[in-house]
């Protein structure tokens, strides 16, 4: 028997989310919300719920929160047959409160379970037999050993003609800008699609100048998708950008998790055979969806509760 793999496959680190109710800070906080999230989790979740068949996989640490964590994305439909657990290193936390009005958020990652991750422990027939591998500018961010291990999965991908879909992701709670540029433009050549913030490009190419922003992303093989350029999602495909609009958001409630709902409409259309103008349209609403509750993935769509919005609501600029 065939060893099974899903459509697509997707890693790194899911953490234990821990925040105050009520918008309180920590400092004053008596009691707090437990959760998790993940940039890789999150799309694997919001891939399932659009009926894609994706697996994820990380070390995580061999104690409560970790079980608790894989358990729960298992009871979202993503196969995690591939998570390995560690007895030496513990899950990664993160706490996140309000600050003036924004999010702030205090990472617990150092030194963490999925921070150990080696390329070693990559299941090639794993990766060889999906059709998409989604990777992040975080992983690589985690540590040394965690930047081998994404340049081995994307090794194997390229060998086994398995397409590639990046969103950089930039944490620079993690590492340096100078660091980040390196890695995560070296990255975005060996990408089929890339998936980056017009602000992160900014950061990420050192420069306000639109045109030399444009030229750089023309000169990639991959097909761009960045988000919130102007009122406008613009792809870059073959030379010619393309602008789709935003879709509107009843009410703003948790922008976290926005851009991995994004991905994963945008990745879900492309499994679905539809060309890049309807999946940046099913990622558009994807991602105004996940903004309308609290949670970094609580609040993605199902795929008839997308429908419904792609054939009843009309296609508006912000």
């Amino acid at each position: 028997m065939k060893p099974y793999s899903p459509q697509v496959v997707t890693f790194g680190e899911s953490m234990a989310l821990f925040l105050p109710s009520q918008q309180q800070s920590i400092e004053r906080a008596d009691s707090l919300q437990h959760r998790f999230g993940g940039a890789e989790s999150n799309v694997a979740i919001g891939l399932a719920r659009l009926g894609v068949d994706v697996g994820w996989f990380s070390v995580m640490g061999d104690d409560p929160l970790g079980k608790r964590i894989v358990k729960a994305i298992r009871g979202e439909g993503v196969d995690v047959s591939r998570v390995l657990y560690s007895k030496d290193a513990p899950t990664g936390m993160m706490f996140r409160e309000q600050i003036s009005g924004r999010n702030a958020v205090h990472y617990f990652r150092k030194g963490s379970a999925a921070s150990t991750m080696t390329p070693e422990q990559l299941d090639e027939q794993y990766i060889k037999d999906a059709e998409l591998l989604h990777i992040t500018g975080i992983t690589p961010a985690l540590s040394e050993s965690c930047k081998n291990t994404l340049y081995r999965a994307i090794e194997i991908a390229k060998k086994h003609g398995v397409r590639i879909c990046f969103d950089p992701n930039l944490r620079l709670k993690l590492w340096s800008l100078e660091e980040a540029r390196e890695v995560i433009l070296k990255l975005a050549q060996e990408a089929d699609y890339f998936l980056p913030g017009w602000d992160e490009l900014k950061l990420l190419y050192d420069t306000e100048d639109e045109a030399l922003i444009d030229s750089k992303l023309n000169e990639l093989k991959a097909t761009c998708i960045v988000k919130g350029k102007g009122d406008f999602n613009v792809i870059y495909e073959q030379g010619v950008q393309t602008q789709v609009p935003f879709y509107p958001a009843e009410t703003v409630v948790d922008t976290v998790g926005a851009g991995d709902g994004f991905c994963a409409g945008f990745i879900a259309g492309v499994c679905k055979g539809m060309n890049t103008y309807e999946a940046v349209r099913i990622a558009a609403i994807n991602g105004s969806l996940a903004v309308q509750t609290y949670g970094d993935w609580e609040a993605l769509p199902e795929w008839e509760q997308l429908q419904q919005r792609l054939t009843a609501q009309a296609w508006i600029e912000r």
